[in-house]
């Protein structure tokens, strides 16, 4: 089994934060969304997962390639660094990593997180999986028969098809089969809303026979933008409740509340404060005189005298003495 996640995207919904960081690499309740996203996936795989093919643009850098390598090796895999360096849709994205489209494969794409015992199965040529929303004209969409076999797909579509939106998680049984289908794309040019869309390979395929499956998902988490994260960060916090991970123990607490769940991080000092529920602080944080709850704190925050929430505040920035909803970014000021 491979795991390929296609990251190169540039995280202009999530700016200012995607400045100096990229968006997979943002924490969520405390490990980059990548991270939790990699192992959530070798958890449920059925298998051991040889490889992990990561597509990022040249411009992430040699650390950032170093890190993602360090997560695949941490569930027993190899970590593989591909390039896209122009945006050209999610086939072409795939494609970049086409040494690693062989033999079994789940592709995920590195902005969503999820909560499913997901099922690989094996009498059909792919799972695709899929949640219900309320409106669907944003995402690709399917079309399923009663014994759930996918009968259509429909990128973004502007009048109601269906609200079985596809959540960006897939499994292949035989990757170079769609390698060679993403390729024809490329090929002959061919492109829907001008690009290449891995839902045009996959109705190629359906077409000359393969068999998708629609499979569901319990919990479907969004990173794309603020709000989402936050969102997310306190879903993943509810279901971490209890995990004596979250808390580190080098944490200076005085005359202070802490309202689980919450993860903090190494060397935070809390003082003459409450925080959470539902805040994730990271490394070498401090605040002082204030509250703050359902909030994404990076590393080197500083708040004095604020009330904070459904804020995200970047790293070594500074908070004083208002109350805020906050999207800031590294070594920002506000007060």
């Amino acid at each position: 089994m491979k795991i390929i996640v296609p990251m190169a995207g540039m995280g202009k919904r999530m700016r200012p934060h995607t400045h100096t960081t990229a968006k997979p690499l943002l924490p969520i309740a405390g490990k980059p969304i990548v991270q939790r996203l990699v192992e959530d996936l070798a958890a449920v795989a059925g298998e051991p997962v040889e490889e992990v093919a990561y597509i990022v643009h040249p411009s992430f850098g040699a650390k950032v390639e170093q890190g993602l390598v360090a997560i695949a090796e941490a569930i027993g895999a190899r970590g593989s660094i591909h390039y896209q360096e122009v945006a050209h849709g999610t086939a072409h994205a795939i494609l970049c990593a086409e040494k690693a489209l062989s033999g079994r494969i789940i592709v995920a794409f590195a902005d969503t997180l999820f909560r499913a015992q997901l099922k690989l199965d094996k009498d059909c040529d792919g799972v695709i999986w899929v949640n219900k929303v309320d409106d669907p004209r944003p995402f690709g969409v399917v079309k399923r028969d009663e014994q759930g076999i996918i009968t259509e797909f429909v990128e973004k579509p502007q009048e109601f098809v269906s609200d079985l939106a596809i959540i960006g998680i897939y499994y292949f049984a035989d990757g170079g089969r769609l390698r060679t289908e993403m390729q024809y794309l490329i090929d002959n040019d061919i492109k829907e809303k001008g690009e290449y869309q891995l839902t045009n390979a996959m109705e190629n395929m359906k077409r000359k026979g393969a068999r998708f499956k629609a499979g569901a998902v319990d919990v479907w988490m969004d990173c794309g933008n603020k709000n989402a994260m936050v969102d997310t960060n306190t879903r993943v916090l509810g279901f971490l409740k209890g995990d004596a991970s979250l808390m580190s123990p080098d944490l200076t607490r005085v005359n202070s509340v802490v309202i689980e769940p919450c993860f903090i991080g190494r060397d935070v000092t809390i003082t003459n404060s409450v925080v959470g529920p539902n805040v994730s602080i990271e490394e070498g944080a401090r605040i002082s005189g204030s509250v703050v709850r359902d909030s994404i704190l990076r590393g080197g925050v500083r708040v004095q005298d604020a009330v904070i929430a459904n804020s995200m505040i970047g790293e070594r920035a500074s908070v004083t003495g208002r109350a805020l909803d906050l999207s800031l970014g590294d070594d920002a000021t506000a007060g």
